[in-house]
Protein backbone atom coordinates (compact mmCIF):
# COMPACT_ATOMS: atom_id res chain seq x y z
CA UNK A 1 0.00 0.00 0.00
CA UNK A 2 1.57 3.71 -1.20
CA UNK A 3 1.90 5.95 1.19
CA UNK A 4 1.98 9.83 -0.27
CA UNK A 5 3.05 13.20 2.11
CA UNK A 6 2.65 16.35 -0.08
CA UNK A 7 3.56 19.28 1.05
CA UNK A 8 3.41 18.81 4.70
CA UNK A 9 4.40 21.66 6.86
CA UNK A 10 4.36 21.64 10.52
CA UNK A 11 4.80 24.95 12.80
CA UNK A 12 4.64 24.79 16.75
CA UNK A 13 4.96 27.53 19.07
CA UNK A 14 5.73 29.30 16.23
CA UNK A 15 8.73 27.22 15.12
CA UNK A 16 8.32 25.68 11.41
CA UNK A 17 9.53 22.08 12.12
CA UNK A 18 8.80 20.39 8.99
CA UNK A 19 8.57 22.69 5.78
CA UNK A 20 6.76 21.42 2.98
CA UNK A 21 7.92 18.14 2.75
CA UNK A 22 6.75 15.97 -0.76
CA UNK A 23 7.82 12.24 -0.33
CA UNK A 24 6.11 8.61 -1.48
CA UNK A 25 6.60 5.56 -0.14
CA UNK A 26 6.06 2.89 -2.90
CA UNK A 27 4.08 0.07 -1.90
CA UNK A 28 6.44 -2.68 -0.31
CA UNK A 29 9.31 -1.08 -0.17
CA UNK A 30 11.66 -0.06 2.55
CA UNK A 31 11.85 3.62 2.95
CA UNK A 32 14.19 5.44 4.95
CA UNK A 33 14.33 8.98 6.58
CA UNK A 34 17.78 10.32 7.81
CA UNK A 35 19.71 13.18 9.23
CA UNK A 36 20.94 15.27 12.38
CA UNK A 37 19.50 15.26 15.57
CA UNK A 38 16.36 18.24 15.71
CA UNK A 39 15.82 17.61 11.41
CA UNK A 40 12.15 16.76 11.83
CA UNK A 41 12.14 13.04 11.10
CA UNK A 42 10.43 12.60 14.28
CA UNK A 43 7.65 14.92 13.57
CA UNK A 44 6.94 14.08 10.06
CA UNK A 45 6.53 10.26 11.44
CA UNK A 46 4.56 11.46 14.11
CA UNK A 47 2.23 13.30 11.44
CA UNK A 48 2.36 10.11 9.85
CA UNK A 49 0.80 8.13 12.69
CA UNK A 50 -1.67 10.75 14.00
CA UNK A 51 0.05 11.90 16.84
CA UNK A 52 0.71 15.34 15.61
CA UNK A 53 -2.13 16.96 13.30
CA UNK A 54 0.44 18.91 10.60
CA UNK A 55 0.05 22.85 10.04
CA UNK A 56 -0.50 22.14 6.17
CA UNK A 57 -0.40 19.04 3.74
CA UNK A 58 -1.74 16.25 3.17
CA UNK A 59 -0.92 12.59 3.79
CA UNK A 60 -2.87 9.52 1.92
CA UNK A 61 -2.74 6.02 2.53
CA UNK A 62 -3.41 3.72 -0.32
CA UNK A 63 -5.13 7.10 -2.65
CA UNK A 64 -7.32 7.37 0.71
CA UNK A 65 -6.62 10.83 3.22
CA UNK A 66 -5.40 9.59 6.22
CA UNK A 67 -6.81 12.65 8.23
CA UNK A 68 -10.34 11.78 7.10
CA UNK A 69 -10.02 8.27 8.20
CA UNK A 70 -11.68 7.07 11.63
CA UNK A 71 -8.80 5.71 14.15
CA UNK A 72 -9.81 1.74 13.02
CA UNK A 73 -9.60 2.62 9.84
CA UNK A 74 -6.35 4.06 9.84
CA UNK A 75 -5.11 1.42 12.61
CA UNK A 76 -6.48 -1.31 9.99
CA UNK A 77 -4.05 0.28 6.92
CA UNK A 78 -0.98 2.05 9.47
CA UNK A 79 0.49 0.46 12.63
CA UNK A 80 3.49 2.66 13.90
CA UNK A 81 6.19 1.97 16.80
CA UNK A 82 7.36 5.67 18.22
CA UNK A 83 10.13 6.49 19.33
CA UNK A 84 9.38 6.51 23.03
CA UNK A 85 6.64 3.61 23.42
CA UNK A 86 5.54 2.82 26.99
CA UNK A 87 3.57 0.95 29.18
CA UNK A 88 2.12 2.31 32.52
CA UNK A 89 0.88 -0.70 33.75
CA UNK A 90 2.57 -4.19 34.39
CA UNK A 91 1.15 -5.87 31.18
CA UNK A 92 2.52 -8.99 29.92
CA UNK A 93 4.26 -9.92 27.08
CA UNK A 94 1.33 -11.37 25.48
CA UNK A 95 -1.18 -8.86 26.52
CA UNK A 96 0.61 -6.45 25.30
CA UNK A 97 1.11 -7.86 21.58
CA UNK A 98 -2.95 -8.88 21.64
CA UNK A 99 -3.43 -4.67 21.67
CA UNK A 100 -2.39 -4.81 18.27
CA UNK A 101 -5.31 -6.78 17.40
CA UNK A 102 -7.61 -4.38 18.66
CA UNK A 103 -8.31 -2.60 15.00
CA UNK A 104 -10.04 -5.84 14.34
CA UNK A 105 -12.20 -6.84 17.05
CA UNK A 106 -15.76 -4.99 17.69
CA UNK A 107 -15.65 -3.55 21.32
CA UNK A 108 -17.30 -6.64 23.07
CA UNK A 109 -15.05 -9.16 21.02
CA UNK A 110 -12.77 -11.86 22.64
CA UNK A 111 -10.25 -12.66 21.30
CA UNK A 112 -10.47 -15.50 18.98
CA UNK A 113 -8.00 -18.15 18.32
CA UNK A 114 -6.53 -16.83 15.07
CA UNK A 115 -5.93 -13.67 17.10
CA UNK A 116 -3.70 -16.06 19.32
CA UNK A 117 -1.81 -17.45 16.62
CA UNK A 118 -0.83 -13.85 14.81
CA UNK A 119 0.10 -12.88 18.03
CA UNK A 120 2.19 -16.12 19.22
CA UNK A 121 3.37 -16.22 15.30
CA UNK A 122 4.51 -11.83 15.87
CA UNK A 123 6.54 -12.49 18.35
CA UNK A 124 8.33 -15.91 17.56
CA UNK A 125 9.17 -13.86 14.48
CA UNK A 126 10.92 -10.73 16.43
CA UNK A 127 12.59 -13.87 18.67
CA UNK A 128 10.34 -13.33 21.69
CA UNK A 129 8.50 -16.26 22.01
CA UNK A 130 9.38 -17.48 25.39
CA UNK A 131 8.73 -13.98 27.15
CA UNK A 132 5.17 -14.50 26.28
CA UNK A 133 4.38 -14.77 30.31
CA UNK A 134 6.85 -12.26 31.41
CA UNK A 135 5.73 -8.88 32.62
CA UNK A 136 6.34 -6.28 30.28
CA UNK A 137 8.04 -3.82 32.98
CA UNK A 138 10.22 -6.54 33.86
CA UNK A 139 12.42 -6.77 30.61
CA UNK A 140 15.08 -5.13 29.20
CA UNK A 141 15.64 -2.26 26.91
CA UNK A 142 16.21 -4.59 24.07
CA UNK A 143 13.64 -7.09 24.89
CA UNK A 144 10.82 -4.34 25.30
CA UNK A 145 11.65 -3.15 21.61
CA UNK A 146 11.14 -6.58 20.00
CA UNK A 147 7.81 -7.20 21.65
CA UNK A 148 6.66 -3.44 20.36
CA UNK A 149 7.50 -4.72 17.37
CA UNK A 150 5.82 -7.86 17.44
CA UNK A 151 2.70 -5.88 18.38
CA UNK A 152 3.10 -3.34 15.22
CA UNK A 153 3.35 -6.93 13.26
CA UNK A 154 0.68 -9.00 14.93
CA UNK A 155 -1.67 -5.73 13.96
CA UNK A 156 -1.74 -6.66 10.00
CA UNK A 157 -1.51 -3.46 8.26
CA UNK A 158 -0.22 -2.93 5.10
CA UNK A 159 1.92 0.34 6.41
CA UNK A 160 4.49 0.29 9.21
CA UNK A 161 5.84 3.36 10.44
CA UNK A 162 9.16 3.03 12.58
CA UNK A 163 10.78 5.70 14.96
CA UNK A 164 14.63 4.54 15.20
CA UNK A 165 13.44 0.84 15.52
CA UNK A 166 16.94 -0.24 16.27
CA UNK A 167 16.87 1.90 19.75
CA UNK A 168 18.16 -0.47 22.32
CA UNK A 169 19.25 -3.11 20.24
CA UNK A 170 22.60 -4.89 19.88
CA UNK A 171 23.84 -5.45 16.73
CA UNK A 172 22.50 -8.97 16.15
CA UNK A 173 19.09 -7.93 17.26
CA UNK A 174 19.31 -4.47 14.71
CA UNK A 175 20.54 -6.58 11.99
CA UNK A 176 17.55 -9.54 12.76
CA UNK A 177 14.53 -7.08 13.13
CA UNK A 178 15.31 -4.96 10.08
CA UNK A 179 15.59 -7.82 7.65
CA UNK A 180 12.37 -9.26 9.20
CA UNK A 181 10.98 -6.14 8.81
CA UNK A 182 12.68 -5.86 5.16
CA UNK A 183 11.34 -9.45 4.00
CA UNK A 184 7.47 -8.52 5.50
CA UNK A 185 6.41 -7.25 2.69
CA UNK A 186 4.81 -4.35 4.27
CA UNK A 187 5.67 -0.64 2.96
CA UNK A 188 8.09 0.46 5.66
CA UNK A 189 8.94 4.08 6.72
CA UNK A 190 11.05 4.53 9.14
CA UNK A 191 14.05 6.68 10.11
CA UNK A 192 16.92 5.81 11.48
CA UNK A 193 19.98 7.09 13.43
CA UNK A 194 22.71 4.38 11.76
CA UNK A 195 23.71 5.39 8.23
CA UNK A 196 25.10 1.83 7.70
CA UNK A 197 22.20 0.10 8.98
CA UNK A 198 20.15 2.46 6.28
CA UNK A 199 22.23 1.61 3.18
CA UNK A 200 22.18 -1.82 3.92
CA UNK A 201 18.17 -2.03 4.23
CA UNK A 202 16.63 0.81 2.56
CA UNK A 203 15.42 1.15 -0.79
CA UNK A 204 14.92 4.46 -0.38
CA UNK A 205 17.15 7.16 1.69
CA UNK A 206 15.48 10.68 2.15
CA UNK A 207 17.75 12.91 3.69
CA UNK A 208 16.35 15.56 5.96
CA UNK A 209 17.75 18.80 7.35
CA UNK A 210 16.39 22.05 9.00
CA UNK A 211 12.65 20.19 8.49
CA UNK A 212 13.22 19.78 4.52
CA UNK A 213 14.77 17.32 2.47
CA UNK A 214 17.58 17.89 1.17
CA UNK A 215 18.52 14.47 -0.77
CA UNK A 216 16.66 11.57 -1.86
CA UNK A 217 17.17 8.37 -4.24
CA UNK A 218 18.83 5.10 -3.58
CA UNK A 219 21.21 4.67 -0.60
CA UNK A 220 24.51 4.64 -3.20
CA UNK A 221 22.92 7.66 -4.53
CA UNK A 222 22.49 9.52 -2.06
CA UNK A 223 25.25 8.88 1.09
CA UNK A 224 28.05 11.03 -0.60
CA UNK A 225 30.84 12.58 0.91
CA UNK A 226 30.27 15.80 0.08
CA UNK A 227 26.12 15.12 1.75
CA UNK A 228 27.62 13.79 4.17
CA UNK A 229 30.01 16.64 5.35
CA UNK A 230 27.34 19.35 4.52
CA UNK A 231 24.74 17.78 7.02
CA UNK A 232 26.27 15.94 9.16
CA UNK A 233 29.29 17.47 9.68
CA UNK A 234 31.65 14.41 9.16
CA UNK A 235 33.96 13.24 6.45
CA UNK A 236 33.03 10.51 5.17
CA UNK A 237 35.17 7.22 3.37
CA UNK A 238 32.76 5.00 1.47
CA UNK A 239 33.22 1.32 0.74
CA UNK A 240 31.49 -1.80 -0.69
CA UNK A 241 29.78 -4.36 1.82
CA UNK A 242 32.06 -7.06 0.82
CA UNK A 243 29.04 -9.41 0.53
CA UNK A 244 25.87 -7.23 -0.51
CA UNK A 245 27.80 -4.97 -2.59
CA UNK A 246 25.61 -2.04 -0.89
CA UNK A 247 27.62 1.26 0.49
CA UNK A 248 28.99 1.42 3.68
CA UNK A 249 30.77 4.36 5.52
CA UNK A 250 33.92 5.36 7.90
CA UNK A 251 33.67 8.25 9.45
CA UNK A 252 36.41 11.03 10.66
CA UNK A 253 35.90 14.23 12.32
CA UNK A 254 35.99 17.43 9.24
CA UNK A 255 39.08 19.28 9.57
CA UNK A 256 37.48 22.56 11.30
CA UNK A 257 38.75 24.68 7.93
CA UNK A 258 36.09 22.32 5.74
CA UNK A 259 33.55 22.16 9.07
CA UNK A 260 30.11 24.22 7.71
CA UNK A 261 29.19 27.27 8.94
Amino acid sequence: MQVDIDALTVEIAGARLVQDVTLRAGSGLFVGLVGPNGSGKSTLLRCVYRALRPTAGAIRIGGDDLLAMGARDSARRLAALPQEAAAEFDFTVAEIVAMGRLPHQSSMARATEEDRRTCAAALEGVGAGHLADRGFLTLSGGEKQRVLIARALAQQARVLVLDEPTNHLDIAQQLEVLALVRTSGLTVLTALHDLNLAALHCDLLHVIDGGRIVASGAPHDVLTPELLAEVFGVRAHRVPHPETGAVQLLFDRLPLSDAPR
